[in-house]
C-alpha cells in the first residue's frame, strides 16, 4: 500500500518537476562559428552558476528561445563580425533573465573579459559613424520674409530691425533660429501649440470644427510659403543665448 501511494505520488509530482526543469532552462540557437570561438564555454558556466539556469546551445533552425546571429539587438562584435541576440521565447522567464544578463554591465564584462592566450577576441559593437547632411532651403528666401512679416508678424519679431516691436512671451525668429532643430520647428510650426487653433494649410489642414473656429483672424498658408519660410529663417544670424545656465 505504501508503494503505491509513493507511486502514485511521484506520478502526481513529476509534471511539476518537469515544469521546473523547463522554467530553468535556455535553449540557444548559435552557429558554429560562435560555438567554436569558445566565447560559449566561457560565458555561459558562469551565468549558470549566479542564476541556477541551464543555457543548452542547439544548432540554427533548431527548436530554440534564443538566437545569437544577424538579427535583433547587438550585443558584441568578434570573429569576424558583430552578433545579434533575437528572443524568441516571450514571456519565458529564464530566457529574459538570461537577455537581461547579456546586456548588463556584468553581462558585458565577462564576454569582453574572454581573452584565451592574453588576446581579447570580442569587444562590445562600435556605434556607426552618422555623417552630417547639409539640408539644403531651396524656397524662396524673399517670399519667405513676405509671408512671415504678413503671416507671424502679429506675433513674432521675423526681422532684426523689428526687434522691439514684439510680443514679450513669444520668441523671436532670431531666437528659434538658435535652436538646433529650428528647421523642424518651422517646417512642422502648423502643428505645434497653439498655431493649430488658428492656422490652415492648404491641401494639409482639415477646416476648423463648427462648435471650435479659429480664436482669431486664421492665418492661411501654402506649403510654398512654409519652404519660403524656412529659406528665410535659414539666413538670419541666430540670437546669442548665452552660456547654458549652470547650478550647484
Amino acid at each position: 500500500m505504501l508503494t503505491r501511494w509513493i507511486t502514485l505520488f511521484l506520478i502526481l509530482l513529476l509534471p511539476t518537476l518537469v515544469q521546473a526543469q523547463e522554467d530553468r532552462l535556455v535553449r540557444l540557437a548559435a552557429p558554429q562559428a560562435l560555438q567554436q570561438s569558445g566565447l560559449l564555454k566561457h560565458i555561459l558556466p558562469r551565468f549558470s552558476l549566479k542564476t541556477q539556469v541551464k543555457v543548452q546551445t542547439v544548432a540554427p533552425g533548431d527548436p530554440a528561445d534564443m538566437a545569437l546571429g544577424d538579427s535583433g539587438r547587438p550585443l558584441f562584435e568578434g570573429a569576424g563580425q558583430v552578433w545579434h541576440m533575437q528572443v524568441l521565447s516571450e514571456g519565458h522567464k529564464a530566457t529574459q533573465r538570461f537577455a537581461d544578463w547579456l546586456t548588463s554591465e556584468v553581462g558585458r564584462n565577462t564576454v569582453t573579459s574572454f581573452a584565451p592566450d592574453g588576446a581579447q577576441l570580442f569587444t562590445l559593437p562600435q556605434p556607426k559613424a552618422v555623417e552630417a547632411v547639409q539640408v539644403a532651403m531651396d524656397g524662396d528666401a524673399d517670399l519667405g520674409l513676405k509671408s512671415s512679416r504678413v503671416k507671424c508678424g502679429r506675433c513674432h519679431v521675423v526681422r532684426p530691425e523689428d526687434r522691439f516691436n514684439s510680443i514679450g512671451s513669444t520668441p523671436s525668429f532670431m531666437v528659434l533660429r538658435a535652436f538646433p532643430d529650428w528647421a523642424d520647428r518651422f517646417e512642422a510650426f502648423y502643428v505645434l501649440n497653439p498655431h493649430p487653433s488658428f492656422t490652415l494649410i492648404t491641401d494639409v489642414s482639415a477646416p476648423f470644427p463648427e462648435d471650435r473656429p479659429s480664436p482669431i483672424h486664421p492665418i492661411e498658408m501654402t506649403l510654398d510659403e512654409v519652404e519660403a519660410i524656412l529659406a528665410y529663417v535659414q539666413g538670419l544670424p541666430a540670437a546669442d543665448l548665452g552660456a547654458p545656465i549652470q547650478s550647484q
